[in-house]
């Protein structure tokens, strides 16, 4: 009698998740791994296997072109060029000769060492290694199926193709013609049509580097050729101290430290505080933008000059509502302690007449009037850390504890929805960790009510804390969503935060039991819909709306309490 049990893909899927995660730590604590070697192996297969929705056809024979942007968006321009990569702790690079190369898309510091070697700085805990590693095998796959398709088979000879893009390559210059003729080339080798790659090399070009497109495909190739013709393997390591200092809070605890003796020396520390996790930019624009820039804007509506305002050349009008914002108490923490966190604090008492749009009560004396901490986004296990270490008390000089004033902490950000589109709204009641048991159930002073009306699909129910976005693919989600568990949308930190927050009200007590929480989401992507994960590009100005909207509304209920 057969008793065999059939999975299904999406158990299976999140076996492949698993499996990924034990992986990637066991290769952190062994300190190193080869790509080509039995560990590479391991994480290649696990994530073909999993094909996740934001890498496209990353188990065809063809390249997946839109993960390939997406990927160089947040790893370090010239990575492909590199055998070595070295993930390291804040080990003293920014005092040195070395210019940092920051991704577009992941605040990261990363150092060309040599020719052959690129180091990046881990700051922000697993979760960065986690996403690095993801991102990095990915390249790996991409650049085998290079060298399978060029690489005559049982020979060191390449096809004719391979020569002809390795001499466009090695030329200073190319005429628009030579271009396309080495695209063309490009074309046969990636098994892509013409007009895709000719597209892709436009988005990836810079006018320092016209032909960045055509020298990420020759060296992702190279060096896949090298491994296999010469024996030159790619490793990637981890540094001793990364290794040494990973999960003790180290980047967390200084950024939090400098944060309170800044409100410690302004004397801000027992005034009620409001943290909240947004942007640098939508609660200062809420609170001053349409005022600063009356003239401009007349008979404008808010939108409009938001609009405005996210658009790059728009520089002067920004930092006019900067002006402003100074002028009536805003104060600027640049970050220094690697968390790549920048924090803007608002002394609501320090607000000039007419200075701003939101009103406090007339008779609110100046000890209660509130202090907005704004905190820029973290990042996954991050979240945790930060917060954790915010929420404990503030130890002087003389050694006394001073306990903070949070009245609420509100976390605004951008997450994936399960039904809807780009720029929806999701209002969670709960948390729940993918791949364990873990939920976070709380009241969330923001509604589903606060948002209708406005234009947008407002969704209520349950976020997942995904490990990774970059690993999650339609069966994984189709489960969550029509689960019982009621899941409307995926992110990477709210657990990480409710985790914290939780612990210093009701365990630790070193903030008020009854503290307010607040969250909501915008939709980024629909990782369900084809042609709508977040390697289809980002929101511009859908985003607009949803997050001044959100903004709004921590607001309002800010001022009115």
């Amino acid at each position: 009698m057969n008793n065999s049990i059939n999975t299904t893909r999406a158990q299976d899927s999140t076996n492949a998740i698993e499996r990924l995660y034990i992986t990637m730590r066991h290769l952190f604590n062994r300190g190193f791994y080869k790509p080509s070697g039995v560990s590479g192996a391991a994480l290649r297969q696990s994530l073909l296997q999993l094909r996740p929705e934001i890498y496209g056809s990353i188990a065809e024979e063809k390249a997946e072109l839109n993960g390939l942007i997406y990927v160089l968006e947040r790893l370090p321009e010239g990575i492909e060029q590199c055998r070595f990569i070295n993930l390291t702790s804040d080990e003293g690079y920014a005092t040195s000769q070395f210019k940092p190369i920051i991704p577009p898309k992941r605040r990261r510091n990363c150092y060309r060492i040599d020719d052959e070697q690129m180091n990046i700085e881990i700051t922000r805990g697993r979760s960065d290694i986690y996403d690095i590693l993801t991102h990095l095998t990915f390249l790996f796959i991409e650049s085998e199926k290079i060298s399978a398709r060029v690489l005559i088979e049982d020979t060191d000879r390449t096809i004719r193709d391979w020569v002809k893009l390795e001499q466009a390559v090695k030329k200073d210059k190319l005429t628009q013609l030579e271009r396309e003729v080495a695209l063309i080339h490009v074309a046969n080798i990636l098994g892509r049509p013409f007009v895709e790659v000719m597209e892709v090399h436009q988005l990836l070009a810079t006018k320092t580097n016209p032909e960045r497109f055509l020298q990420i495909i020759y060296w992702l190739g190279k060096l896949a050729i090298e491994e296999i013709t010469t024996g030159d393997k790619r490793a990637i390591t981890f540094s001793p101290m990364l290794r040494e200092r990973l999960g003790h809070h180290i980047h967390g605890e200084r950024w939090a430290n400098t944060i309170k003796e800044v409100l410690g020396q302004k004397g801000l520390l027992q005034r009620p505080i409001h943290i909240i996790s947004a942007n640098m930019h939508s609660v200062m624009n809420s609170l001053f933008a349409k005022k600063a820039l009356s003239k401009e804007f007349k008979e404008k509506e808010s939108l409009e000059i938001y609009e405005a305002l996210s658009l790059p050349k728009n520089n002067l009008l920004r930092n006019k509502v900067i002006a402003l914002a100074k002028k009536n108490g805003m104060l600027a923490i640049d970050d220094v302690s690697g968390t790549n966190i920048d924090v803007q604090i608002f002394d609501m008492a320090k607000l000039g007449p007419d200075a701003c749009c939101f009103n406090l009560p007339k008779d609110l004396p100046e000890a209660q009037k509130p202090l907005l901490f704004v905190m820029d986004y973290a990042f996954g296990e991050q979240a945790y850390e930060t917060i954790d270490e915010l929420l404990k008390p503030y130890v002087n000089k003389k050694g006394e504890e001073v306990f903070l004033n949070v009245s609420s902490i509100s976390i605004m950000g951008k997450a994936g929805i399960l039904e809807g589109g780009k720029g929806d709204i999701m209002i969670p009641n709960a948390h729940i960790f993918e791949g364990t048991a873990d939920n976070y159930p709380f009241e969330n002073e923001l509604s589903k009510k606060d948002f209708e009306g406005n234009g947008l699909n407002v969704l209520q129910g349950t976020m997942v804390t995904v490990l990774g976005t970059s690993l999650q693919n339609k069966d994984v989600l189709q489960f969550f969503h029509e689960s019982t568990w009621n899941v409307i949308g995926l992110e990477m930190e709210g657990v990480h935060y409710q985790k914290a927050i939780q612990s210093a009200s009701k365990i630790r007590k070193s903030i008020r039991p009854d503290v307010k929480v607040r969250y909501a989401y915008y939709a980024s992507d629909n990782p369900l819909e084809t042609g709508s994960t977040l390697a289809s590009g980002g929101l511009g100005t859908t985003g607009v709306k949803p997050t001044y909207l959100i903004t709004d509304k921590i607001l309002t209920q800010i001022f009115n309490s």
